[in-house]
């Protein structure tokens, strides 16, 4: 069993928002401590950013009216705190205490993470979908339930009819949408709007990746401070995890599907 929600979910917005901000972060320098948080819904979108980087508002209203349309910014920017800042003073460390688990991933969640990619290519509005068993339920926001039945016959689509979607229906959180983004891997670390020293991001990267190399499950904790994470220099989980968001364009394109 296993949902995903598309780019356009008001979540996923929320996050999407958080990851170009995050982005934005490392235009301005290369090694960036970032923290954002995003609330979105009913014409306001609230943030709050916890960094080292200076942001303007007009900055984050760009990006904000960029993803999400027409909505009032009500934005926050304090520094980060002078204890976490002094963590990685001289040396890249492990940003966070944390749990983390990489899982290999299931036919199931291979194949709903492909039907979610494909209606959102014809259909790219709000959409949440879900996969248990042979059960395929679509709720996807703007579309007649008789097109999407030519395309799912056997699917039990938007169960009270046609509906709108989008952040004036529904607000948005960042990273409320953990079991869309990584399955089974999930456990308490956002991995949305931070940058990559902070161990939500690098070890949830680097777990997940190691759990589909090996096909195993992969299970490890950190504390703030840790240099060596499963035997190797945090440094290096960073710098793969790095070449990953590199690879796939950026923290806002992590967030639009996130590892799945």
């Amino acid at each position: 069993m296993f949902e995903k929600v598309n780019p356009s979910h008001p979540d996923k917005i929320a996050d999407r928002i958080a990851g170009a901000i995050v982005d934005l972060g490392y235009e301005k320098n290369d090694n960036p401590k970032i923290a954002v948080e995003v609330l979105i819904g009913h014409g306001v979108c609230h943030i709050i950013i916890e960094t080292s980087e200076n942001y303007t508002k007009k900055e984050i209203e760009k990006i904000v009216h960029r993803i999400a349309g027409d909505v009032s910014v009500d934005l926050r920017v304090v520094k980060q705190d002078i204890h976490l800042a002094n963590n990685q003073n001289d040396k890249l460390r492990c940003g966070d205490n944390g749990i983390f688990k990489g899982v290999p991933l299931r036919k199931e969640e291979k194949l709903l993470s492909k039907y979610a990619r494909d209606i959102y290519d014809k259909y790219p509005y709000d959409g949440k979908y879900i996969l248990d068993g042979k059960r395929f339920i679509i709720c996807q926001s703007n579309v007649q339930k008789e097109d999407l039945l030519t395309l799912y016959p056997d699917a039990y689509i938007n169960p009270l009819g046609y509906w709108t979607g989008g952040t004036n229906v529904d607000s948005g959180a960042t990273n409320r949408k953990l079991g869309s983004d990584m399955g089974q891997s999930i456990t308490g670390g956002g991995l949305h709007g931070k940058d990559l020293s902070k161990a939500d991001v690098a070890i949830n990267i680097y777990a997940f990746k190691k759990a589909q190399e090996e096909n195993k499950i992969i299970e490890l904790s950190c504390a703030i401070g840790d240099e060596v994470i499963d035997g190797k220099a945090y440094s290096e989980i960073v710098a793969e995890a790095k070449e990953y968001i590199e690879k796939i364009g950026g923290f806002e394109k992590l967030a639009e599907w996130g590892l799945i």
